[in-house]
C-alpha cells in the first residue's frame, strides 16, 4: 500500500491529500510532527532533504508535491484529473504553476509582516493580479479547464482558500469566491481543510522558520 508522509498544517501536503482522496487511492498515513522527526535516519531515507510531503509506492519513493501529483495521475489515472485538450491542459499547468511562483510566495509578508508594511501592500497587490487572471482562467467553467476538477484546482484552490485565513475578501471576486464554494463543497476539501485553530498553528511555525531563517543569514 501506498505510504503518505504529511502533516495536516502544510498547504504542498494538502495538494496531495487532496489528490490521493480525489483519485480514491488508499493509502497509509504517517503524520509527520515536524519536531525533529523529519531529521530521523528512516525519513531521510525516503526524503534526504527532509521535507514533505513524499510517498513510497511500490518501493517508489516521490518527493516535491507537484512530482507527486503527477506520478499518482500517470500510476492511477481514473478518475483523470488532467484534461487532454491542449487549452485546458495549459490552463491547468498555468494554475499550478502560478500558485507556485507567483501567489505562494505572497503569504509570507502576510503572515509574517505588519499592516501597514510596503511588503504586504505590495503582496495585495500581486495577489489582486493573480486572483484577477484566475478568473479568466476559469471563465464561464465549473472548474480549471473545464466542467471538472483538475490538478489545477487542487493546486490554485488551495492556496486562494488559504488566503481566506488571511482576511483576503474574495467577494471581490464573484468567479473565484463561487469556485472556492464549489470547492469546499465537494467531500475531500471538507475532510482536509485546517480549522482556525489548525491555522494559527500554521501562522506561528511559518513565523518561526523564519525567524529561523533571518537569523541563518545574520550569521553567514
Amino acid at each position: 500500500m501506498l505510504t503518505f508522509y504529511y502533516n495536516p498544517l502544510s498547504p504542498n501536503a494538502r495538494r496531495v491529500w487532496l489528490t490521493l482522496l480525489e483519485k480514491r487511492i488508499d493509502f497509509e498515513p504517517v503524520v509527520m510532527k515536524l519536531d525533529g522527526d523529519q531529521m530521523q535516519p528512516e525519513f531521510l531515507q525516503v526524503n534526504p532533504f527532509h521535507h514533505i510531503p513524499a510517498i513510497v509506492d511500490d518501493g517508489l519513493r516521490v518527493i516535491e508535491s507537484l512530482a507527486i501529483m503527477d506520478y499518482l495521475e500517470a500510476k492511477y489515472p481514473q478518475p483523470s484529473l488532467l484534461p487532454k485538450e491542449p487549452e485546458a491542459l495549459a490552463k491547468v499547468r498555468m494554475a499550478q504553476m502560478l500558485t507556485a511562483n507567483e501567489l505562494s510566495p505572497q503569504i509570507v509578508p502576510l503572515i509574517y509582516t505588519s499592516e501597514e508594511s510596503p511588503k504586504v501592500i505590495q503582496a495585495k497587490q500581486n495577489i489582486d493580479q493573480v486572483l484577477k487572471f484566475f478568473s479568466e482562467l476559469l471563465g464561464d467553467n465549473a472548474y480549471i479547464g473545464g466542467d471538472r476538477l483538475t490538478l489545477g484546482d487542487i493546486v490554485a484552490g488551495n492556496g486562494v482558500i488559504l488566503l481566506t485565513y488571511l482576511e483576503i475578501d474574495l467577494s471581490n471576486y464573484p468567479t473565484i469566491k463561487s469556485w472556492c464554494d464549489r470547492l469546499m463543497g465537494r467531500e475531500s476539501w471538507q475532510k482536509t481543510a485546517m480549522s482556525t485553530e489548525d491555522f494559527q498553528l500554521f501562522r506561528r511555525r511559518v513565523r518561526v522558520l523564519i525567524r529561523q531563517r533571518m537569523q541563518s543569514m545574520k550569521e553567514k
